[in-house]
């Protein structure tokens, strides 16, 4: 793991992006430990709440719908750098919502710029992978959980001295926007058009399942971040300085998972570490459900986090290598059951929790992933031969 993040550090516009990754968990994992603060300012219920993020999943919708515009016309490079400051604004917002709809406003907001760094991010990490002849998508989805695990043991340290979440999130936000203006020439020198206006294809049964594997691995973690905090509170009780370390539990893994999946892809292989994955996610959130105390429930979000951890590198990967299919369009295709997954399935948690308690509403997520697993196994494109030694994505090598 120390040899491929030294030889990834030196790669300065790689590590740019890298960062960029971790901006989003930065922000989110402040968002994480907000929750119930803001559930109790605007007199939300766990319905209520779930219905209000599913306005994410339509902003998502929105970004995805204008996406082949966007990026037919303005370069990745110049997107990214703009987009990832949106995105620090709106967080600010949100989490400082004076009512529900400021609050509904900033969370549509959210999924579409969301969905547009998103794709930004994962094809300027596909050109580098070719321009440099090395895998580097596992390691900059390191990156995403390291600012995840970083963030959330920093709002742990920040609530012990009486800082609130508004406060939080001010301060993360300004420490993002003050590097990403010094990544600026790495960021601005990215000057790639990554659509190219060819006709939109619909995708093959196969997209699909890899497009539902990907919803199901969002979905987990969509739900680790906006319900691990309410379940440590409301189910397990906990003091309020220890509601976040479920989801730092969960980044730490997923970040260790990462940092080491470009290596382990190469020798194990996609389709055994999506299936494993899953199995062992599914076994992770189990352990949540059944969990009597705090350690036993951390320990499940950790397996969690081992189980997710290279499934979305896996599928990003593979959607910019589609033949015939632009970057943008393919991302879309694999990737909008994916966010839809990571922002509605939270909502579709709170509706269960409504019902029938959230304990019962997370074990919608031990059937979901044992499905995932089934899809991966009968997938073709997931395969178990190791990646080539020359470092070039492997979804190129079978499609």
């Amino acid at each position: 793991m120390l040899k491929n993040i030294s030889s990834f550090i030196k790669i300065k516009p790689a590590l740019a992006v890298g960062f960029l990754f971790s901006t989003s968990s930065l922000l989110f994992a402040i968002w994480v430990a907000a929750i119930p603060g803001i559930k109790e300012r605007l007199a939300f219920s766990d319905g209520s709440l779930g219905l209000s993020l599913l306005l994410s999943p339509l902003g998502a919708i929105t970004g995805m719908l204008i996406s082949t515009k966007v990026f037919s016309k303005i370069p990745v490079g110049k997107w990214m750098y703009h987009g990832y400051i949106a995105l620090c604004g709106i967080m600010i917002l949100q989490i400082n919502s004076i009512n529900r709809p400021m609050f509904w406003l900033c969370l549509y907001c959210l999924g579409g710029v969301s969905f547009l760094n998103g794709v930004s991010a994962n094809a300027t990490v596909n050109i580098m992978e070719k321009k440099y002849s090395r895998l580097l998508m596992s390691t900059c989805h390191g990156m995403y959980s390291l600012g995840g695990a970083v963030s959330a043991g920093l709002a742990v340290l920040l609530f012990a001295i009486n800082i609130p979440s508004r406060w939080q999130i001010v301060i993360v936000a300004a420490a993002i926007v003050i590097t990403i203006f010094g990544n600026k020439k790495h960021l601005l020198g990215q000057k790639d058009i990554i659509h190219s206006k060819s006709d939109f294809k619909l995708p093959s049964l196969t997209i699909l399942g890899m497009s539902f594997i990907c919803m199901v691995s969002f979905m987990a973690e969509g739900c680790v971040a906006d319900w691990s905090a309410l379940y440590f509170k409301e189910v397990l009780h906990s003091p309020k300085t220890f509601i976040s370390l479920g989801y730092a539990g969960f980044s730490v893994a997923m970040t260790i998972g990462r940092l080491n999946g470009d290596t382990l892809l190469s020798k194990i292989g996609s389709k055994r570490i999506v299936i494993a994955g899953s199995l062992l996610a599914s076994f992770g959130f189990l352990t949540v459900v059944l969990a009597p105390i705090i350690p036993v429930a951390i320990a499940g979000y950790i397996m969690v986090g081992f189980g997710c951890c290279c499934t979305v590198p896996v599928l990003f990967r593979a959607s910019a290598n589609i033949p015939g299919v632009s970057t943008v369009e393919g991302f879309a295709m694999i990737t909008t059951g994916g966010l839809i997954g990571f922002l509605a399935g939270p909502s579709v948690i709170g509706f269960i929790s409504e019902k029938a308690g959230l304990s019962k509403a997370l074990s919608l997520l031990i059937l979901m992933t044992l499905l995932a697993g089934y899809a991966a196994w009968r997938n073709k494109f997931l395969i178990d031969k190791k990646m080539d030694d020359i470092g070039l994505p492997y979804d190129e090598q079978i499609y």
